[in-house]
Protein backbone atom coordinates (compact mmCIF):
# COMPACT_ATOMS: atom_id res chain seq x y z
CA UNK A 1 0.00 0.00 0.00
CA UNK A 2 2.35 2.71 1.15
CA UNK A 3 4.37 2.32 -2.54
CA UNK A 4 1.14 2.70 -4.56
CA UNK A 5 -0.19 5.71 -2.34
CA UNK A 6 3.62 7.58 -2.98
CA UNK A 7 3.54 6.69 -6.59
CA UNK A 8 -0.09 8.30 -6.59
CA UNK A 9 1.09 11.37 -4.84
CA UNK A 10 3.70 11.55 -7.07
CA UNK A 11 1.71 11.92 -10.55
CA UNK A 12 -0.67 14.53 -8.70
CA UNK A 13 1.52 16.87 -7.58
CA UNK A 14 3.59 16.95 -10.55
CA UNK A 15 4.07 20.24 -12.80
CA UNK A 16 0.94 20.25 -14.88
CA UNK A 17 2.81 22.47 -17.60
CA UNK A 18 3.28 20.58 -20.30
CA UNK A 19 5.15 22.31 -23.15
CA UNK A 20 8.15 23.48 -21.45
CA UNK A 21 8.57 20.63 -19.94
CA UNK A 22 8.98 18.18 -23.38
CA UNK A 23 12.68 19.63 -23.64
CA UNK A 24 13.86 18.92 -20.34
CA UNK A 25 15.61 15.60 -18.75
CA UNK A 26 13.25 13.31 -16.30
CA UNK A 27 13.80 10.41 -14.32
CA UNK A 28 11.77 8.46 -11.63
CA UNK A 29 13.31 6.19 -9.20
CA UNK A 30 12.11 4.59 -5.55
CA UNK A 31 14.19 6.54 -3.16
CA UNK A 32 13.79 7.96 0.33
CA UNK A 33 10.96 5.68 1.39
CA UNK A 34 8.75 7.02 -1.60
CA UNK A 35 8.87 7.96 -5.67
CA UNK A 36 11.41 10.35 -6.56
CA UNK A 37 10.72 12.31 -10.06
CA UNK A 38 13.22 14.32 -11.23
CA UNK A 39 13.03 16.81 -13.69
CA UNK A 40 15.49 19.91 -14.97
CA UNK A 41 17.41 21.16 -18.10
CA UNK A 42 20.44 19.51 -17.59
CA UNK A 43 22.32 16.48 -18.95
CA UNK A 44 21.89 12.39 -18.01
CA UNK A 45 25.51 12.80 -15.71
CA UNK A 46 24.12 15.84 -13.89
CA UNK A 47 20.73 13.66 -13.31
CA UNK A 48 22.21 10.45 -12.30
CA UNK A 49 24.48 12.79 -9.93
CA UNK A 50 21.10 14.46 -8.03
CA UNK A 51 19.36 10.63 -7.62
CA UNK A 52 23.12 9.64 -6.01
CA UNK A 53 22.52 12.65 -3.68
CA UNK A 54 19.32 11.05 -2.97
CA UNK A 55 21.03 7.71 -2.06
CA UNK A 56 23.56 9.72 -0.20
CA UNK A 57 21.32 11.47 2.25
CA UNK A 58 19.28 8.07 2.20
CA UNK A 59 21.68 6.19 3.89
CA UNK A 60 22.56 9.49 6.58
CA UNK A 61 19.16 9.67 7.66
CA UNK A 62 16.97 6.65 7.37
CA UNK A 63 16.18 4.99 10.32
CA UNK A 64 16.11 1.55 9.29
CA UNK A 65 19.46 1.48 6.90
CA UNK A 66 22.38 -0.08 9.03
CA UNK A 67 24.84 2.46 10.39
CA UNK A 68 22.79 4.96 8.99
CA UNK A 69 23.29 8.25 11.81
CA UNK A 70 19.40 7.83 12.48
CA UNK A 71 19.61 4.02 13.32
CA UNK A 72 23.01 4.71 15.41
CA UNK A 73 21.10 6.86 17.66
CA UNK A 74 18.50 4.68 18.41
CA UNK A 75 20.36 2.05 18.66
CA UNK A 76 22.80 3.88 21.25
CA UNK A 77 23.64 5.13 24.43
CA UNK A 78 25.11 8.45 25.10
CA UNK A 79 26.53 11.24 22.88
CA UNK A 80 26.53 10.28 19.07
CA UNK A 81 28.64 11.79 16.28
CA UNK A 82 26.82 12.49 13.46
CA UNK A 83 26.87 14.71 10.30
CA UNK A 84 26.79 18.08 10.66
CA UNK A 85 23.87 18.02 8.22
CA UNK A 86 21.57 15.32 10.26
CA UNK A 87 22.67 17.78 13.54
CA UNK A 88 20.82 20.82 11.80
CA UNK A 89 18.38 18.61 10.87
CA UNK A 90 17.71 17.59 14.25
CA UNK A 91 18.08 21.36 15.65
CA UNK A 92 15.60 22.01 12.82
CA UNK A 93 13.21 19.64 14.19
CA UNK A 94 13.68 20.66 17.97
CA UNK A 95 12.44 24.45 16.78
CA UNK A 96 9.02 23.02 15.09
CA UNK A 97 8.35 21.27 18.49
CA UNK A 98 9.02 24.52 20.66
CA UNK A 99 6.95 26.49 18.17
CA UNK A 100 4.41 24.30 17.97
CA UNK A 101 4.28 22.94 21.56
CA UNK A 102 5.42 19.28 21.40
CA UNK A 103 2.50 18.94 18.39
CA UNK A 104 5.71 18.18 16.03
CA UNK A 105 7.97 16.02 17.96
CA UNK A 106 10.59 13.52 15.90
CA UNK A 107 10.42 11.13 19.16
CA UNK A 108 7.21 10.20 18.48
CA UNK A 109 8.65 7.04 16.47
CA UNK A 110 8.36 5.49 19.71
CA UNK A 111 4.85 5.45 18.70
CA UNK A 112 4.96 5.49 14.87
CA UNK A 113 6.59 2.50 14.96
CA UNK A 114 3.84 0.70 16.16
CA UNK A 115 1.44 0.95 13.17
CA UNK A 116 1.41 -1.15 10.43
CA UNK A 117 -0.05 0.46 7.52
CA UNK A 118 1.63 -1.68 5.14
CA UNK A 119 -0.16 -4.62 6.52
CA UNK A 120 -3.29 -2.56 8.35
CA UNK A 121 -2.39 -3.33 11.63
CA UNK A 122 -3.77 -1.03 14.63
CA UNK A 123 -1.55 -1.46 17.64
CA UNK A 124 -3.29 -2.45 21.08
CA UNK A 125 -3.69 0.84 23.37
CA UNK A 126 -1.27 -0.83 25.87
CA UNK A 127 1.08 -0.53 23.82
CA UNK A 128 0.22 2.87 22.53
CA UNK A 129 0.19 3.75 26.16
CA UNK A 130 3.41 2.67 27.24
CA UNK A 131 5.41 3.80 23.99
CA UNK A 132 3.48 7.50 24.41
CA UNK A 133 6.08 7.44 28.15
CA UNK A 134 9.21 7.65 25.88
CA UNK A 135 7.67 10.91 23.88
CA UNK A 136 9.61 14.23 24.86
CA UNK A 137 11.87 16.27 22.34
CA UNK A 138 12.96 17.89 25.09
CA UNK A 139 15.21 15.15 26.18
CA UNK A 140 17.24 15.60 23.44
CA UNK A 141 20.71 17.41 23.81
CA UNK A 142 23.09 18.84 20.67
CA UNK A 143 26.49 19.47 21.19
CA UNK A 144 27.71 20.95 17.53
CA UNK A 145 27.41 17.24 15.72
CA UNK A 146 26.85 15.22 18.31
CA UNK A 147 23.63 14.17 19.68
CA UNK A 148 22.71 12.49 23.09
CA UNK A 149 18.56 10.89 22.67
CA UNK A 150 18.86 9.89 26.19
CA UNK A 151 16.69 7.01 25.49
CA UNK A 152 14.61 8.13 23.22
CA UNK A 153 13.82 7.30 19.53
CA UNK A 154 13.51 9.31 16.68
CA UNK A 155 12.37 9.22 12.71
CA UNK A 156 12.85 12.56 10.42
CA UNK A 157 10.06 11.09 8.23
CA UNK A 158 8.43 14.65 8.81
CA UNK A 159 11.51 17.39 7.71
CA UNK A 160 14.19 15.37 5.94
CA UNK A 161 12.64 15.16 2.47
CA UNK A 162 12.29 18.91 3.00
CA UNK A 163 15.52 18.93 3.44
CA UNK A 164 17.41 16.95 1.24
CA UNK A 165 14.63 18.78 -1.47
CA UNK A 166 16.71 22.06 -0.87
CA UNK A 167 20.26 20.44 -1.58
CA UNK A 168 18.85 19.38 -4.61
CA UNK A 169 17.93 22.57 -6.14
CA UNK A 170 21.42 23.74 -5.26
CA UNK A 171 22.98 20.77 -6.82
CA UNK A 172 21.26 21.71 -9.91
CA UNK A 173 21.98 25.69 -9.92
CA UNK A 174 25.29 25.05 -8.77
CA UNK A 175 25.85 23.10 -11.97
CA UNK A 176 24.45 24.98 -14.38
CA UNK A 177 20.83 24.10 -14.47
CA UNK A 178 18.57 26.75 -15.47
CA UNK A 179 15.15 25.22 -14.72
CA UNK A 180 13.24 22.56 -13.21
CA UNK A 181 11.13 20.30 -10.39
CA UNK A 182 11.83 18.39 -7.79
CA UNK A 183 9.09 16.00 -6.68
CA UNK A 184 9.81 13.74 -3.45
CA UNK A 185 6.61 12.28 -3.43
CA UNK A 186 4.44 15.06 -2.58
CA UNK A 187 7.29 17.40 -1.63
CA UNK A 188 7.98 19.96 -4.62
CA UNK A 189 10.81 22.53 -5.54
CA UNK A 190 10.25 24.51 -8.81
CA UNK A 191 12.80 26.76 -10.23
CA UNK A 192 13.75 28.67 -13.21
CA UNK A 193 10.13 28.66 -15.25
CA UNK A 194 7.02 29.10 -13.77
CA UNK A 195 4.97 25.64 -13.17
CA UNK A 196 1.35 24.40 -12.47
CA UNK A 197 0.67 22.16 -9.59
CA UNK A 198 -1.97 19.89 -9.28
CA UNK A 199 -3.05 19.54 -5.20
CA UNK A 200 -4.56 15.81 -4.99
CA UNK A 201 -8.40 16.00 -3.81
CA UNK A 202 -8.22 13.77 -0.62
CA UNK A 203 -9.00 10.25 -1.06
CA UNK A 204 -10.19 10.99 -4.84
CA UNK A 205 -7.95 10.27 -8.51
CA UNK A 206 -8.94 14.12 -9.32
CA UNK A 207 -7.08 17.43 -8.79
CA UNK A 208 -8.71 19.77 -6.24
CA UNK A 209 -6.93 23.19 -7.43
CA UNK A 210 -3.40 24.04 -8.79
CA UNK A 211 -0.71 25.66 -7.62
CA UNK A 212 0.66 28.63 -9.90
CA UNK A 213 4.09 28.82 -8.73
CA UNK A 214 7.72 29.88 -10.03
CA UNK A 215 10.96 29.21 -7.76
CA UNK A 216 9.53 27.83 -4.50
CA UNK A 217 8.47 24.66 -2.83
CA UNK A 218 5.11 23.36 -2.34
CA UNK A 219 4.52 20.49 0.56
CA UNK A 220 1.67 18.66 1.53
CA UNK A 221 0.69 16.73 4.24
CA UNK A 222 -2.59 14.97 4.32
CA UNK A 223 -4.33 11.95 6.12
CA UNK A 224 -5.20 10.20 3.28
CA UNK A 225 -1.37 9.50 2.01
CA UNK A 226 -1.25 6.42 4.48
CA UNK A 227 -4.10 5.05 6.56
CA UNK A 228 -5.89 1.90 8.04
CA UNK A 229 -9.62 1.89 7.44
CA UNK A 230 -11.68 0.09 9.44
CA UNK A 231 -15.03 0.43 9.25
CA UNK A 232 -16.17 4.17 8.60
CA UNK A 233 -12.90 4.64 11.20
CA UNK A 234 -9.76 5.94 9.57
CA UNK A 235 -6.57 5.54 11.31
CA UNK A 236 -4.44 8.30 9.77
CA UNK A 237 -0.26 8.60 9.84
CA UNK A 238 0.36 11.84 11.06
CA UNK A 239 0.62 10.99 14.83
CA UNK A 240 -0.79 12.88 17.53
CA UNK A 241 2.39 12.38 20.26
CA UNK A 242 -0.60 13.40 23.04
CA UNK A 243 -2.95 10.44 22.02
CA UNK A 244 -0.79 7.92 19.85
CA UNK A 245 -3.23 8.07 17.23
CA UNK A 246 -3.76 10.12 14.13
CA UNK A 247 -4.97 13.53 14.98
CA UNK A 248 -8.45 14.16 15.09
CA UNK A 249 -9.13 17.58 13.39
CA UNK A 250 -11.28 18.82 10.64
CA UNK A 251 -8.24 19.09 8.43
CA UNK A 252 -7.94 16.47 5.04
CA UNK A 253 -5.00 18.15 4.05
CA UNK A 254 -2.75 21.32 4.64
CA UNK A 255 0.09 22.31 1.61
CA UNK A 256 2.49 24.68 2.29
CA UNK A 257 4.71 27.24 0.50
CA UNK A 258 7.39 29.03 1.06
CA UNK A 259 11.30 29.46 -0.47
CA UNK A 260 12.77 26.76 1.87
CA UNK A 261 10.88 23.19 1.59
CA UNK A 262 13.38 22.16 4.57
CA UNK A 263 10.75 24.62 6.47
CA UNK A 264 7.54 24.05 4.43
CA UNK A 265 8.06 20.16 5.51
CA UNK A 266 7.55 20.47 9.49
CA UNK A 267 5.15 23.51 8.61
CA UNK A 268 2.81 21.02 6.73
CA UNK A 269 2.98 18.46 9.74
CA UNK A 270 2.72 21.27 12.45
CA UNK A 271 0.00 22.48 10.98
CA UNK A 272 -2.30 18.85 10.15
CA UNK A 273 -1.50 18.51 13.91
CA UNK A 274 -2.78 22.08 14.82
CA UNK A 275 -5.83 22.26 12.70
CA UNK A 276 -6.91 24.86 10.14
CA UNK A 277 -7.67 27.97 12.66
CA UNK A 278 -4.69 27.53 14.61
CA UNK A 279 -2.26 26.43 11.89
CA UNK A 280 -3.70 29.27 9.78
CA UNK A 281 -2.98 32.34 12.56
CA UNK A 282 0.94 30.66 12.94
CA UNK A 283 1.75 30.94 9.13
CA UNK A 284 0.70 34.03 8.66
CA UNK A 285 2.62 34.90 11.79
CA UNK A 286 5.66 33.85 10.10
CA UNK A 287 6.94 35.40 7.35
CA UNK A 288 7.65 34.16 3.75
CA UNK A 289 5.25 31.17 3.80
CA UNK A 290 1.51 30.55 2.80
CA UNK A 291 -0.81 27.82 3.18
CA UNK A 292 -3.71 26.02 1.57
CA UNK A 293 -6.18 23.62 4.21
CA UNK A 294 -8.49 21.18 3.13
CA UNK A 295 -10.86 20.03 5.31
CA UNK A 296 -12.56 17.10 5.49
CA UNK A 297 -15.45 17.90 3.30
CA UNK A 298 -13.14 19.34 0.91
CA UNK A 299 -13.67 23.11 2.35
CA UNK A 300 -10.78 25.19 0.99
CA UNK A 301 -9.35 27.67 3.64
CA UNK A 302 -6.11 30.13 2.29
CA UNK A 303 -4.06 32.35 4.17
CA UNK A 304 -3.75 36.10 3.27
CA UNK A 305 -1.31 36.19 0.83
CA UNK A 306 -2.77 33.63 -1.53
CA UNK A 307 -5.74 34.20 -4.01
CA UNK A 308 -8.16 31.88 -5.47
CA UNK A 309 -10.13 32.19 -8.94
CA UNK A 310 -12.04 28.86 -9.53
CA UNK A 311 -9.79 25.81 -8.98
CA UNK A 312 -6.44 27.99 -9.62
CA UNK A 313 -4.89 29.33 -6.64
CA UNK A 314 -1.92 32.31 -7.33
CA UNK A 315 0.43 34.12 -4.97
CA UNK A 316 -0.30 37.63 -4.55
Amino acid sequence: MKKITAFYLALLLFSLCGCEENNKNSQTRFLLDTVVTLTADCNDEILSGAFELCENYEKMLSRTIKESDVQKLNSSEGFITVSEETAEIIEKALYYSELSNGKFDITVYSVSSLWDFNNQIVPDRSEIAEALQNIDYQSIEIEENCVNLNGRQIDLGGIAKGYIADRLKDYFTGNGTDSGIINLGGNIVVFGDDYKIGIQKPFSNDISATLHLKNCSAVTSGIYQRYIKSGDKIYHHIIDPDTGYGVENELAGVTIIGESSFDCDALSTVCMLLGTENGKKLIENTDGFEAVFIDRKGKFTITDGLFKKDKDIYLK
